[in-house]
């Protein structure tokens, strides 16, 4: 009897759960496309829900990519003054008008095409905004929620273009998500 419970533990373990989908229609200059993320609910449930939320809600629609850093990350999601028609330099500033999330820091690593929720300095503020990975970022490991990662679509995510300085400000005519859809 004990047998066959454990062989049945080991078996609906190694069976994959199954995974939402969050995908990006991204617009830029002179190019679009469509970029697939995983969302990993068992890694960050709040902050994943928060996501499939917003995105449900169509608030992620026409809201720029603000914060572009090169061989860093691209940033996105401020859904209060991040929006295409909105004054870009607020970009970065707002969240949603729901409640900032508690952390949820794992030990999954920031790699090429991670995607992890912005923050201010307080770890306990991540709200609506997210941040794509051009490439490894590990000092982030631990300190930044990590909600998934692109699964196809990265040569989306290189053509986006870049800001200016240090912040990564983008000025100009940001490249911006015209939908995201939950799959």
């Amino acid at each position: 009897m004990l047998r066959s419970i454990v062989f049945l533990l080991f078996l609906f373990s190694t069976i994959p759960a199954k995974a939402t989908n969050l995908n990006l229609n991204i617009q830029g200059q002179g190019f679009s496309g469509t970029v697939s993320i995983d969302l990993f609910e068992n890694l960050a449930p709040l902050h994943v829900e928060r996501i499939i939320l917003l995105a449900n809600k169509g608030a992620y629609n026409g809201v720029y990519f603000h914060r572009v850093i090169e061989g860093f990350m691209a940033q996105t999601g401020d859904v209060k003054y991040g929006k295409i028609g909105s004054d870009i330099k607020k970009a970065g500033l707002g969240g949603s008008s729901l409640a900032d999330l508690t952390a949820e820091f794992s030990d999954f690593p920031f790699d090429r095409g991670v995607v992890g929720m912005a923050r201010a300095t307080d770890p306990n503020s991540a709200n609506s905004q997210f941040f794509i990975m051009f490439a490894a970022g590990h000092f982030l490991n631990g300190k930044y929620t990590v909600v998934g990662r692109v699964t196809s679509g990265m040569d989306v995510i290189d053509k986006i273009k870049r800001g200016q300085g240090t912040n990564g400000l983008v000025l100009g005519n940001p490249d911006f998500i015209s939908t995201a859809i939950i799959k």
